[in-house]
């Protein structure tokens, strides 16, 4: 088959999921059409962690994140152009749509090129972002409006696909998966000198790093805490504490390495699509503690392999709990393993992709003559 992927955020956990279905379907052909975010990673860096043999790139010039009216049309132009030609050229046997603004463009684009097998995959909804109700309800129209120009949306987590399900948009989902290696991570073993507690991620308002600052800000006077952000992002001054260490981006053996050595992986995410972070920590026997958002609620099987907090004292009072009970975070990091292994392997979650990439909504197949408004 050939699937076209469509993707603005050029980085991170979106590319981080192309990179995903591109390995476990190694015998199809992933045409990636993608924007850029140089604030997090080249175009050019992240096409180095595709597989070679069977991923091709086109770019996706005019794409932007913002919205910008004049700058969206122009982009609408210019995937209707890169689409309506791969068309043309018999280079689509599916068109999957990655993100917010790809999900809306891609689908008006799609539905202009007389493209019917469309799949969209929102990565965490744009509607449950910010504070503001206005925003919230601005973006929870425009998702009405691009679920009428066809596609079928496939949400990654199950709280995301009930929190579609819940303003009346017709969904399903697939978890977001990992590779689990069968070699177990060491049993835990720590300095017992030293409690670190890490997350991962851009430092962006989704992400909360205001609330991390708070709950590492009360550890300040314990010298025995430490606090570890893996990344970077137009935010990073909210991390002010000084027992928060950021590190910058890193390499994937990097933040394994870190991840491994945690104590506790901690988020404190307004909202999630199903954070590749988190579910690596599980991979690696960590016990999570996760804010009680959409996304992060898949997580968690509370006192079993973490816990969910809805303020900064809850999870203050959560690590305290841990570092005074110290022994049950190897067998709640056991807990975690097994609870990937069983919901979140990538190689078992990631075939339902193809099958839903060879059914067409409506019952078309793919060289069914298509009729063009």
């Amino acid at each position: 088959m050939k699937i076209v992927h469509v993707i603005e955020p050029f980085a991170s956990g979106v590319a981080f999921f192309v990179k995903s279905l591109a390995e476990t379907m190694p015998d199809d052909t992933h045409i990636v059409v993608h924007g850029e975010r140089k604030e997090v990673m080249s175009a050019a860096e992240v096409k180095k962690l595709f597989p070679q043999e069977n991923v091709r790139f086109v770019r996706w010039k005019s794409a932007n994140r913002s919205i910008n009216p004049l700058k969206d049309l122009k982009a609408l132009r210019e995937l209707y152009i890169i689409l309506r030609r791969l068309k043309e050229n018999n280079f689509i046997d599916a068109v999957h749509l990655h993100s917010s603004k790809s999900g809306f463009l891609g689908r008006l684009a799609g539905r202009m090129a007389g493209i019917r097998n469309v799949i969209y995959t929102p990565h965490g909804a744009s509607f449950l972002s910010g504070k503001n109700i206005l925003v919230r309800t601005f973006y929870r129209q425009l998702e009405k409006l691009g679920s009428t120009l066809g596609g079928k949306i496939v949400c990654c987590s199950e709280s995301e696909f009930e929190a579609f399900k819940k303003i009346g948009i017709k969904a399903s989902f697939i978890n977001n998966g990992v590779s689990i290696s069968n070699k177990k991570s060491k049993p835990f073993e720590k300095d017992k000198n030293r409690f670190t507690i890490v997350t991962s991620g851009r430092i962006v308002s989704q992400k909360n790093p205001a609330l991390f600052n708070e709950i590492a800000h009360y550890f300040q006077e314990l010298s025995q805490f430490e606090f570890v952000w893996i990344g970077d992002g137009d935010e990073r001054g909210f991390l002010a504490s000084d027992n928060i260490k950021v590190t910058g981006w890193q390499n994937e053996a990097e933040v394994r390495n870190m991840i491994e050595n945690c104590d506790v992986y901690l988020s404190t995410s307004q909202y999630e699509g199903l954070s590749f972070t988190a579910l690596h920590a599980l991979s690696y026997n960590k016990p999570v503690l996760l804010s009680n958002c959409v996304g992060n609620r898949d997580v968690v099987i509370p006192g079993m392999n973490g816990d969910l907090f809805d303020n900064k004292d809850q999870a203050i009072s959560m690590i305290l709990k841990y570092y005074n009970n110290k022994d049950m975070l190897s067998v709640m990091g056991e807990y975690s393993r097994e609870l990937c292994e069983q919901e979140f392997d990538r190689d078992n979650n990631y075939t339902g992709y193809r099958d839903i990439y060879k059914v067409i909504p409506g019952g078309l197949g793919f060289n069914d003559q298509l009729s063009i408004a």
